[in-house]
């Protein structure tokens, strides 16, 4: 994710003051010092066009009070809060902006509009028809599950394993032959009933399915009950959520004491393609930005390395670049 800060300029009283005289300037600080938005998402919750939220913005971008960042074509928006605090003036502003936008109802429909990022990618699982490389037709189990299998004791903590956003199970062919319990996680019940196929034709009789998210308080319930995950898989779900930072905070409070989380996604691309062909929130991440994640989290970063694209050749998100990063809960 590439972060734009606009230079900040230090305003004339007089020009600060006819900044801060539009209602609407000061809805969009307040709305953006809750929550990182893009222009679309500012234009629905003021009932707007996207033109002129932009034109609202381009001078509090300028002031420096606004900083912007590209994702694919959108721009997202977050307040500078540190330089809106050092000043009464706009810390009165930001207040005033507050109180407008809790009048009009705008800031509570924060959370729902943030909700909704994840929603095509949702749809688009629940309605992906069943493909060739399904698990309707599940083929033979591998020679690599025996091979795994035999491997499994040179492997310590190996008790539980949570796979979040499982998708069609492909994972649990790696993580099943290792761990003496597995959770597969995904929201999309259609997903959920191809892994059921995948569990069955593979005796995996120890895999369980949680039809929820990874920041439920059931699955939280399931895996405290079980003493924690020796091991989190995130594979290719942080580019789904509608807040990572906080994605990544849900995957921490899973792992017990030691455990260590794998995190596989994309690196930072320019394909829009996705959004549309399997509903991508984000379009990738910096390795910096996965790290920082991850710290925030609570973890400890143990290292990250590139996924050659020879390992994943076919589908819609061959053409960009996939990578891993590991990291352990204290």
């Amino acid at each position: 994710m590439q972060v734009e800060t606009a230079g900040i300029a230090k305003l004339p009283r007089v020009e600060l003051f006819r900044l801060l005289a539009e209602p609407g300037r000061l809805q969009l600080l307040a709305l953006c010092e809750a929550e990182e938005l893009s222009v679309g998402e500012l234009a629905t919750l003021l009932d707007d066009s996207q033109p002129q939220v932009s034109r609202k913005v381009a001078p509090l971008r300028d002031a420096g009070l606004l900083d912007a960042r590209k994702d694919g074509t959108r721009l997202f928006l977050k307040t500078d809060l540190g330089m809106v605090k050092a000043d009464p003036v706009l810390a009165e502003a930001l207040t005033e902006g507050q109180r407008l936008c809790m009048a009009d109802g705008s800031l509570a429909r924060v959370p729902a509009i943030v909700a909704q990022r994840e929603e095509h990618g949702l749809t688009h699982f629940e309605q992906q028809q069943t493909s060739s490389t399904s698990t309707t037709s599940v083929p033979a189990s591998p020679e690599h599950l025996a091979h795994l299998s035999a491997l499994a004791l040179l492997m310590p903590g190996r008790s539980l394993a949570v796979d979040v956003g499982t998708g069609e199970g492909l994972s649990l062919d790696v993580l099943a032959p290792l761990f003496s319990r597995v959770i597969a996680v995904d929201r999309s019940q259609a997903q959920l009933a191809r892994v059921a196929e995948r569990v069955a034709a593979r005796g995996f009789h120890h895999v369980s399915l949680f039809p929820g998210s990874y920041d439920d308080a059931a699955l939280v319930q399931r895996v405290d009950a079980n003493g924690g995950a020796d091991l989190v898989f995130a594979g290719r779900i942080l580019h789904h959520a509608s807040r990572p930072a906080a994605a990544m905070q849900s995957f921490a409070r899973l792992l017990k004491p030691n455990g260590h989380l794998v995190v596989l996604d994309y690196l930072p691309h320019e394909d829009d393609r996705l959004r549309t062909d399997q509903g991508d929130v984000w379009l990738g991440f910096a390795k910096e930005d996965v790290k920082k994640f991850i710290t925030e989290a609570g973890l400890r970063s143990l290292g990250d390395v590139a996924i050659p694209n020879a390992f994943h050749p076919v589908g819609a998100d061959a053409r960009v670049t996939w990578h891993a990063w590991v990291a352990q809960k204290s």
